[in-house]
This record gives structure tokens, sequence and C-alpha cells, in this order.
């Protein structure tokens, strides 16, 4: 099954008899690039990641990554580490409960006695994951990030495959190629459309109650969205988001990216929402399967980049978007669609 562009629609012609078979092929280690490399100053664009495990404390993290990838060793408190100036550039590791980080507390008054912080960290260590997170990282050297887990593996840490009721995190945080609206909107549209064939590819429906997804954004919201002639300014494209999503539980969490462009319209509708603007999609994924030797960030990343193709092929998006409003199947049946639309 091969799709094509005619006349704004997409259609379907018919369907390949190897499709289920190139879909069990292993996937490969190699990290594919986006159509935009560089940003719009012409400077490569750059991806954080984040990563979730349990097993190794904090401070055994940060000191084998230190041994590993060199840099300086700074002590945030009992629980948080940097490692600055490493080979792939800062990394910070720390237990993922904001309580125990008193330094942390943004709203200028002790959220915990340090001392208890601690103590309580200690405790809590065996049942609170430790969050790994990469500064910014250029797209082209996102394979290094795959040291960082051998790394980890190597002390024992362990991820969603050794759980019974917690599914370890995996996020990217790549740089938006250009700061614009259009440019916003059309990443958005490409990821709603792709996203039910992204939901099942991380996970088997049977799963995913387990592995705690993000909820997906509302059709309502989709519906409109991915109107081809869906265009808005900069300020309507904010209100529109806020409106239907006041909040941070979606697959691809905008609300970094808004605030990074208009604070003031993001806090009149979420004063108390921990958010940190940044010039990036913060695309989140709730499967991080560290002790597996064979597992890389690359497959989810390449899916990144099906959904940053789409993005930058504007007659393809829009004809896709059109194929969406006028589809009747069900979410199942789309995704089947999407993977062939995702494919190079």
């Amino acid at each position: 099954m091969a799709p094509r562009s005619t006349g704004g629609r997409l259609q379907i012609t018919g369907r390949s008899e190897n499709m289920m078979a190139h879909a069990a092929l292993p996937q490969s280690n190699a990290f594919l690039l986006p159509p935009r490399v560089l940003n719009a100053e012409g400077v490569a664009r750059k991806v954080g990641v984040e990563v979730e495990f349990a097993g190794p404390s904090a401070e055994q993290t940060i000191l084998a990554l230190r041994e590993d990838l060199g840099g300086q060793l700074i002590e945030i408190d009992p629980h948080a580490f940097k490692l600055e100036g490493s080979a792939i550039g800062d990394v910070s590791v720390e237990l993922d409960s904001r309580m125990l980080h008193p330094a942390k507390d943004g709203s200028g008054r002790i959220a915990v006695i340090p001392k208890i912080a601690a103590w309580f960290g200690s405790a809590a260590s065996y049942l609170i994951p430790c969050e790994l997170v990469t500064a910014p990282i250029a797209v082209d050297r996102l394979h290094e990030v795959d040291r960082v887990l051998a790394s980890l593996r190597s002390l024992g840490a362990k991820g969603t495959q050794d759980a019974a009721f917690y599914a370890f995190g995996l996020h990217f945080n790549p740089e938006i190629p250009q700061q614009d609206a259009e440019t916003a909107t059309a990443f958005l549209k490409s990821f709603v459309l792709l996203n039910p064939w992204l939901r099942r590819e991380v996970a088997p429906d049977t799963t995913r109650e387990l592995l705690g997804f993000a909820d997906p954004f509302p059709v309502d919201y989709v519906r409109k969205l991915t109107n081809p002639d869906y265009w808005p300014a900069m300020a309507d494209f904010i209100d529109d988001y806020l409106a239907a999503n006041p909040t941070r539980n979606r697959d691809l969490d905008l609300l970094p990216l808004l605030l990074h462009f208009d604070e003031a319209r993001v806090r009149a509708v979420l004063p108390n929402e921990k958010i940190n603007g940044r010039p990036t999609f913060h695309y989140r994924l709730p499967d991080a399967r560290v002790s597996d030797p064979g597992w890389s960030i690359a497959p989810d990343w390449n899916r990144w980049i099906a959904v940053e193709r789409l993005a930058s092929d504007r007659p393809r998006l829009d004809a896709v978007s059109a194929a969406y409003r006028d589809y009747q199947g069900q979410d199942k049946s789309w995704a089947d669609v999407m993977e062939l639309v995702a494919r190079p």
C-alpha cells in the first residue's frame, strides 16, 4: 500500500504483502537527521534527552558517568548532581521528585528542611526513579547518548521491563527549527496526524494502561488543527492550544514552547503550572528499557523524524490533513495509513 497526493487529497493504493514483515524487522540503531538540521541562525539544532531509571542512586550514577565521560561534578543536594563539561556536555542526575530538592523550589520558600529531604530521599530512592537529563546536544551527535545508557546499564540500572507497576519515561526536547507560528502549527499538525501510529509503535494495546501514556489531544481540537486552512497567528495559536489543552499531560507538550513565545499569555491561564520556557518541543514517551542491552533511543528518535518530515512538506501535510478529515475509520486503521506516510 502506498500513499499518493492528488489534487490536495491523499489516496491509498494497493496494500503491500510485505507490510507486516517490514514492521517486524529489527530496527537499526542509526540516528536519522531531520530535514532541517540548522536553526534560523544557521547553527546546528539541538535536542535534550531525559531518561528515567531505577537501581543505582543519583550519586553512584553521576560518579560512574564522570569516570566514563569526564567533567566536573557539582552536588546540588544529596540526591541531585550535575556533571559539567563532560564528553557529551552537561548532564544532571537526580531523584525524580521535586519535594526532595529544597534548593530547586521556585516558590521563594523552603519546601523541605534539607536534612529531612536528604533522609527522606535515601528512603525514597527504593521507590522513586532517578532522572538523567542531558543539556541540549547537536542533532548529529545524538547517538552519543547511547554511550550514557551503556554506563547506566553497567551499573545495574533498571527500566520499564523490570518494573511491575511503573513506566520509566524517555523524553526528547528538540529545538524548533524556526521560531514562528507557522512552524509550530506545522509540527503540531504533523504530530496529531501521526500520533495513532506513534502510540501503537511505542507499546501494544495491552500495555498502554500499564505504561501510563499521556492523554491524546482532544478530538475536537485535532479536527480544528487539521483543517488545511488553519494557519493562525501566534496569539491565536496559543489561545486555541490553551483552551483545549490547559495541561502538561500530552504526548507532545507544547507549554514550554508557548511559554517561551508569550509567557504572559500562558501564565494568564496557568499561573501555577511548573513550566520552564524554552524554544523546544517536549515529546514524552513512556518506555525506557534501560537494562536491555539491545535498547537504543534511536528507534524512538527516528519516529520523531517522521513528524519533522511531514511538518516540513506543506503540500503533503495539507493533503494528509484533508484525508484525515474525510476519514471514517478507527484510530487503529488510521495508524496503518500513517505508517505508510511515515516511511522515508
